[in-house]
């Protein structure tokens, strides 16, 4: 049997945490992700310092006094530009990382982060509000690239049975860059009229680090064998990243999936959107990356304090409730990382949407009745509490790391793509639409968020397999039964069998 075969050349892969492997999914996502989770955080608390500075600015500038409305549209474009530089970012992800591998595009694309906190740092100074737009869309660019390099490199480094784990640190990366955001935005620190424009370029402090840091550490070495045949940097690679691991069976598994692809060359877009081979796992990236997003986590985050506002919560406590968030959301990203090695991927995906549903809908039901019981209030920062926490446990890093999963060396890349557009174009949309949309609405507007999770739940539970403790192509290959492109039994096991006796090429290429 080919699963057999597999199973038995895998069971050979158990790794060890190194200091190197945690070394480098630290440093990745301390200057990555974890500014991505600052940035949907850092607009929230000097929100009506940087209105203000937008009307004295159009008041001075061009003697017009703009009303509330005009106020909020430029308000909620600062808020979703960054989404749409992500958009853009993640367009880019699959030729960047074709071209410069992982790490080294992670390392050139800090660039932007410095460009961009630049333009914001010093907008209040040039009293140029597009200073502050263009800069939360350039760093909006970064992210959106490094939202996806970050996972992919970490999923090809990390030995199967700690992929799990070292693909969620750069969610926690991300609670911990809101919690940063929220901590720095007091009014006893950063969060003060003549300070906020430090306050958002404060995201070039991590990104120094990662690039005095980073560039001492290897590329991936998946990307080395597979996608460039470098055998000496792979090994090399290997040494450096599982001092204590087995490495010849590390890059047997290497060869057994560069065998089974049609080609070692990246696909395009359009080729990964038609290809049948993997249409399940197209389908199901689609629907998580959308789904977190589309979850309501973002209508939190980018308007928390309105929302307790809202709820009743006194001003003066206002902003330590807000950081009381933040840090439920580190603890519930750490859960999520020690824990998923032990639960699976599936449980904390199915788990964390159906409580963040619930809870969406107790702010509804909390909202609707808070003038008749005054302590509903309470229930509803509970339940905004509880989809921030439900959202870091699972659905904050899992989709992520199963896009690495669920696909060969040739199909990664653009799926990040294609995983990343949606992901930031539905980012893009809550930023944007969420405040018309509760002015509309009001308190309903968190039954769509509820439907919406419950939705992704439901279909977690049909249709994606658990991938803990398998190696990318027996993922693969848990799908071509739903997929409807599975080989005759006795031609796979064949072909694998001369794979492993033959070592590299002297095998037919597998095509699903």
């Amino acid at each position: 049997m080919a699963e057999e075969l597999l199973t038995e050349n895998a069971a050979k892969l158990r790794g060890h945490l190194t200091g190197s492997l945690l070394a480098v999914a630290f440093l990745a996502s301390f200057g990555s992700s974890m500014l991505y989770g600052y940035n949907l955080a850092v607009v929230n608390s000097p929100a009506e310092f940087i209105k203000a500075f937008y009307n004295d600015t159009l008041v001075h500038r061009y003697n017009w006094t703009p009303d509330e409305h005009f106020l909020t549209i430029l308000y909620s474009l600062t808020v979703s530009i960054f989404a749409i530089g992500g958009m853009i970012g993640a367009l880019m992800v699959g030729r960047l990382t074709t071209k410069y591998g992982r790490k080294g595009t992670l390392v050139r694309s800090t660039i932007l982060v410095f460009v961009g906190g630049s333009l914001m740092g010093f907008s209040r100074w040039c009293r140029n509000p597009m200073m502050v737009i263009a800069g939360r869309f350039i760093t909006g660019v970064h992210s959106g690239i490094s939202l996806s390099v970050v996972p992919m490199y970490l999923g090809e480094i990390a030995p199967k049975n700690l992929r799990g784990f070292l693909g969620l640190v750069p969610s926690i990366h991300i609670c911990l860059g809101v919690f940063i955001a929220q901590v720095l935005g007091l009014s006893q620190l950063l969060g003060k009229e003549e300070h906020w424009p430090l306050l958002l370029s404060f995201v070039m402090f991590p990104t120094l680090v990662q690039l005095m840091l980073l560039p001492w550490f290897p590329e991936s070495p998946r990307y080395l064998l597979i996608e460039k045949g470098n055998m000496y940097a792979t090994i090399t690679a290997l040494k450096r990243f599982c001092k204590k691991g087995n490495i010849q069976a590390e890059v047997e598994e290497m060869q057994e999936e560069q065998r089974s692809l049609s080609s070692v060359q990246t696909l395009s877009v359009c080729s990964l959107l038609t290809d049948r081979c993997v249409r399940w796992q197209v389908l199901t990236i689609v629907v998580l990356n959308v789904g977190m997003q589309l979850s309501g986590i973002d209508a939190i985050w980018f308007y928390t304090n309105e929302i307790f506002r809202r709820a009743g919560i006194p001003e003066a406590r206002l902003q330590y409730t807000t950081v009381g968030t933040g840090a439920i959301e580190v603890i519930a990203g750490m859960f999520g990382c020690f824990t998923i090695e032990h639960l699976g991927r599936r449980p904390l995906i199915i788990g964390g949407f159906v409580f963040m549903g619930l809870c969406c809908a107790g702010i509804t039901v909390s909202a609707l009745y808070q003038e008749q019981f005054s302590f509903l209030s309470y229930i509803s920062v509970g339940c905004v509490v509880g989809i921030i926490a439900g959202f870091c446990i699972g659905p904050a890093g899992v989709p992520f790391l199963i896009t690495a999963e669920l696909f060969k060396q040739s199909h990664r890349p653009p799926a990040y793509t294609v995983a990343g557009c949606l992901n930031w174009l539905s980012n893009f949309t809550i930023g944007f639409i969420f405040p018309f949309m509760e002015e509309a609405t009001g308190p309903y507007c968190y039954l769509i968020f509820c439907a919406i999770c419950w939705g992704v739940a439901v279909y977690a539970v049909f249709i994606i397999p658990e991938t803990k403790n398998k190696t990318f192509l027996e993922i693969s290959q848990m799908f071509d039964d739903r997929n409807g492109d599975i080989l005759d039994e006795g031609e796979v096991t064949s072909n694998l069998k001369m794979g492993l006796m033959n070592g590299y090429g002297t095998m037919e290429q597998l095509t699903c």
